[in-house]
């Protein structure tokens, strides 16, 4: 790890289930994560994926890159553009190390803005 490193960008295909899916196993039983019609009366063009299911992305984004020994400190995002389905999200981010503990600037866009923003800290623990 060195600062100024940039990681490979990863490339999530926004799918139906990838958004209903993330939406169950966070318990957000919003309707706009899962019911079309209720989205498009409260003024979306469909379902679109809720802030933890993109979270969680964030995280594998992290923990896949650096492997198993990443500790994740803190997590800071912001959304903006929202994931529909049929698009495709791609995390890309940039590293900044201090002693133990780096943390990566992470932007993911997809083909109406930039969905989310914001930085990862993390460490590595020690191999056992």
């Amino acid at each position: 790890m060195r600062t100024g490193d940039a990681l490979p960008p990863l490339e999530i295909p926004i799918t139906r289930t990838l958004i209903v899916a993330g939406a169950i196993a966070s318990r957000d039983y919003q309707d706009v994560h899962h019911d079309p019609e209720s989205a498009r009366q409260k003024g979306s063009p469909d379902i679109f994926m809720n802030i933890l299911t993109t979270n969680g992305l964030v995280g594998r984004y992290i923990t896949d890159h650096f492997g198993p020994r990443t500790v994740l400190r803190k997590v800071a995002i912001r959304l903006g553009a929202p994931n529909y389905p049929g698009d495709t999200m791609v995390l890309s981010g940039k590293e900044t190390v201090e002693g133990t503990t780096a943390t990566v600037r992470i932007v993911g866009s997809n083909g109406i803005g930039n969905h989310v923003t914001g930085t990862v800290t993390f460490s590595l623990k020690d191999a056992e």
